[in-house]
C-alpha cells in the first residue's frame, strides 16, 4: 500500500481511572514530534461511564474525516479499541489490555475516585452490564491488533489478552508492570504497525 498524503491521527485511549494527562499519554507527546511529525495525537477524555466513553472516542475517529486512523489503547481502552476495531475496520496496538473488563471490575463495585480529574462517582453493575454488551467477539480481526503486555503485570493477567485475540501479532515482555515500563522502547514498532508505509 503506498505512503498516505494526508497526515494520520493516532487516538489514544487511556485506562480506567485515568486519563489524557496519564504518564504514556505525555510520553508520547514527548515523542512524536521528532519521531513522527505528521502524526496528530488526540486523546480524548473518556470518563467513568462506559457508553459516554465509546461515543467520545467515537467522535474523536469521526473527527479524522478521511484521514489514517489508528488506536492506541491502554488497559480499558485497550477494551474500548478493541471494540472499535472491530467497527470500524481500524488496526489497534493494545497496552495491557483489559480483555473482559466487566469481570476485572466486579470487585470494584461501589464508590471511585479518579486521582487525575479528582471526580468521585459510583460504579454499578449497570456499567458492567453495558460493557458486556459492547462485547466486539468474533468481529475483531485479528491482524487488525498488536497486543504488547508485559507479564508482571499487576493488575491483569497477561495471558488473557492472548487469549482472547489469537492471532493477533504480540509482543511479550518479561517483568514490567501495569503501566508497561520502558513504553517508548515500543512506540516505534506501535507507529510503523498502525500505519505501515508512512512512518520510517
Amino acid at each position: 500500500m503506498p505512503p498516505s498524503n494526508k497526515h494520520p491521527v493516532l487516538v489514544y485511549l487511556h485506562g480506567f481511572n485515568s486519563s489524557p494527562r496519564s504518564q504514556k499519554v505525555s510520553e508520547l507527546r514527548d515523542l512524536l514530534p521528532a519521531m513522527a511529525p505528521d502524526v496528530e495525537l488526540v486523546v480524548p477524555e473518556l470518563g467513568f461511564d462506559p457508553e459516554q466513553a465509546l461515543q467520545r472516542a467515537i467522535a474523536a475517529i469521526e473527527s479524522a474525516g478521511d484521514r489514517p486512523v489508528g488506536l492506541i489503547g491502554s488497559s480499558m481502552g485497550g477494551f474500548y479499541a478493541s471494540v472499535l476495531s472491530a467497527r470500524f475496520g481500524l488496526k489497534a496496538a493494545l497496552i495491557n489490555p483489559a480483555a473482559w473488563p466487566y469481570r476485572l471490575l466486579q470487585s470494584h463495585l461501589g464508590p471511585q475516585h479518579n486521582p487525575y480529574t479528582g471526580e468521585d462517582y459510583e460504579l454499578t453493575s449497570g456499567h458492567m452490564a453495558t460493557l458486556k454488551a459492547m462485547e466486539p467477539g468474533d468481529a475483531v480481526t485479528p491482524a487488525n491488533l498488536f497486543i504488547l503486555v508485559q507479564t508482571a503485570d499487576e493488575t491483569l493477567d497477561y495471558r488473557e489478552a492472548l487469549a482472547k485475540h489469537p492471532g493477533a501479532r504480540t509482543w511479550i515482555q518479561p517483568g514490567g508492570d501495569h503501566r508497561f515500563q520502558d513504553f517508548e522502547r515500543v512506540v516505534p514498532a506501535i507507529l510503523a504497525f498502525l500505519f505501515p508505509g508512512s512512518f520510517r
